[in-house]
């Protein structure tokens, strides 16, 4: 598996496996411990964890993102925490964004790092943001998940694509705004995005 540390930030790091789906994973760090977020197992990047602090758990936002997740928390020794409703010993504080029969989803807010962690809902994977910095996940831009719009956010964390930096309000609210008029872009683009697969 090809994969690459896409960002770095004062909390931790995210690395994104290099193929289609862009997807990506989380280490984040707070008083000398050490969560990780919908992780892949690629070695370099647990390995890096490892240096930002203790292990501590291993957090699944999304139903369907089980990735490695329950692997690397056997390996490490921490409990898996599946859509959690709240992380009591962690800086976070659990949402649940979305609760339909087939899509469940968790985010994740750190108020004194202005971090955001969204699954799946918003994305930075060139099928998310269509030319955009951040995207609304195809699925959902009929129905965007305007309920994002109560977080300021400095960083935002994705599970498909590189973490988000600078402006990550305004990308934010960008991304909600404009989900159902780049319906039509994102047709268009859909064949040369498929030629990159």
């Amino acid at each position: 598996m090809e994969a690459r540390i896409s960002n770095e930030f004062d909390a931790g790091f995210t690395w994104v496996v290099d193929e289609q789906m862009e997807r990506a994973s989380h280490a984040i760090a707070d008083g000398g411990r050490c969560w990780l977020i919908d992780p892949v197992a690629w070695e370099p990047a647990l390995e890096r964890a490892a240096a930002l602090g203790e292990p501590a758990g291993v957090i699944q936002l999304l139903d369907r993102h089980d990735r490695d997740s329950a692997a690397v928390a056997r390996r490490l020794g921490v409990p898996l925490m599946r859509l959690p409703e709240t992380l009591a010993g962690t800086p976070l504080q659990a949402t649940r964004l979305i609760d339909r029969p087939w899509w469940h989803e968790v985010v994740l807010w750190w108020p004194e790092q202005e971090l955001l962690i969204v699954p799946e809902a918003v994305g930075t994977a060139r099928y998310f943001a269509l030319g955009r910095p951040l995207g609304v996940h195809p699925f959902l831009r009929l129905t965007p998940p305007f309920s994002l719009r109560c977080f300021k956010p400095r960083h935002i964390l994705v599970g498909h694509g590189p973490s988000l930096h600078d402006d990550a309000a305004d990308a934010l609210e960008q991304a909600l705004q404009h989900a159902r008029s780049d319906i039509p872009r994102g047709i268009a683009k859909l064949p040369s995005l498929l030629k990159r697969r």
